[in-house]
């Protein structure tokens, strides 16, 4: 369903002769909707229930990187030894592979923090953080943030 989505996407884009990356974008919805509106509840179903999901991860990653960049610009325009860095060990609820690949990223290109390693037992990611009030609240915004998010779109 996703290749037939961008498929009608392009054909969007060649029917109205616009070759712009929001053209594109609504050739992409306009696209979704008539698959929505014509396909069978099916396998397909899980299609029209991931891209909403997906929607919304990026979204919420998107939040989080504005909010970060706020943050570290706080950091760095304040007095230097009022940071606290910390290497923090933060437990996984999530098991896979990929799973754990995409949150360790996440960490990564968010501002201000940086994903270190994966235990061997795959249990616990080290996160090393550039300030850090309370562990125990920055384990929590890691597990009710990008890893819930990670798992929503997971599952």
């Amino acid at each position: 369903m996703l290749l037939l989505n961008v498929l009608l996407g392009l054909a969007w884009l060649v029917l109205t002769s616009q070759y712009t990356a929001l053209n594109f974008a609504a050739g992409l919805l306009l696209g979704y909707l008539a698959l929505f509106l014509v396909a069978r509840r099916g396998a397909s179903g899980r299609y029209f229930q991931k891209v909403p999901l997906v929607i919304g991860f990026v979204l919420f990653f998107v939040w989080e990187l504005i909010l970060a960049n706020l943050r570290v610009l706080r950091h760095v325009l304040g007095p230097l030894d009022r940071l606290r860095p910390a290497i923090i060990a933060v437990p996984l609820d999530i098991k896979s592979d990929a799973e754990i690949t995409l949150l360790a990223n996440l960490i990564t290109l968010t501002p201000g923090t940086l994903s270190l390693d994966v235990s061997a037992d795959r249990r616990t990611l080290f996160v090393h953080a550039i300030h850090v009030d309370e562990v125990d609240a920055f384990i929590l915004d890691i597990k009710n943030g990008f890893e819930s998010q990670v798992r929503k779109v997971f599952t």
